[in-house]
């Protein structure tokens, strides 16, 4: 007998999930590499929208259904805990990913950036790219303290990266330069 029709997703195993999830982002990859960021973010977005498959309370209404589970950990009952740790780095890389193309745009969306780098960090704190890109991104959107902050944190992870050295002179700049209209203004 075929299965069902009238489930939509029971008939998926999660692993089928997570591969066609990990096929997606090894195409966006590819996709990044030959310079085609559109076609990449395309393939990284899919990739993410297979992994949204397995779980099927995510988003606002977990608060309530699941109050007992921690939030944004998958049904228990349908992934194993290493399911859990592939589908967690995967979302890391495919979001890390999205941020690294919209950067390559020529006008920016810095708060996209912003969107995506937060997410790594909600999962992964010690993340040096999403921490990096997250300084960029509210460098650019003018909040500099947090900028400062970020870009200090990607600084204690790899003290010797010229990016947040330059990033964080750039920032120091601006800072100063606005206490310094502070203190004229006074």
């Amino acid at each position: 007998g075929a299965p069902a029709r009238g489930q939509p997703g029971a008939a998926a195993e999660p692993a089928e999930f997570i591969r066609r999830a990990l096929e997606f982002k090894s195409q966006g990859a590819q996709c990044y590499k030959d310079k085609k960021f559109r076609e990449a973010i395309g393939k990284y977005h899919r990739a993410l929208l297979e992994l949204k498959g397995l779980q099927p309370a995510s988003g606002e209404r977990e608060r309530d259904s699941r109050a007992a589970s921690p939030a944004g950990v998958p049904n228990p009952s349908r992934l194993s805990e290493e399911q859990s740790k592939t589908v967690e780095a995967i979302e890391i890389d495919c979001y890390n990913s999205l941020a690294a193309c919209l950067l390559q745009a020529e006008l920016v969306n810095y708060e996209r950036v912003k969107e995506y780098c937060l997410k790594v960090l909600k999962k992964e704190g010690e993340n040096f790219k999403a921490l990096y890109r997250s300084g960029v991104a509210f460098y650019h959107l003018g909040d500099y303290d947090k900028a400062l902050y970020y870009l200090k944190e990607a600084r204690t992870r790899q003290p010797t990266d010229t990016n947040v050295i330059r990033y964080i002179q750039l920032t120091e700049m601006k800072l100063s330069r606005c206490s310094q209209r502070e203190k004229e203004a006074m």
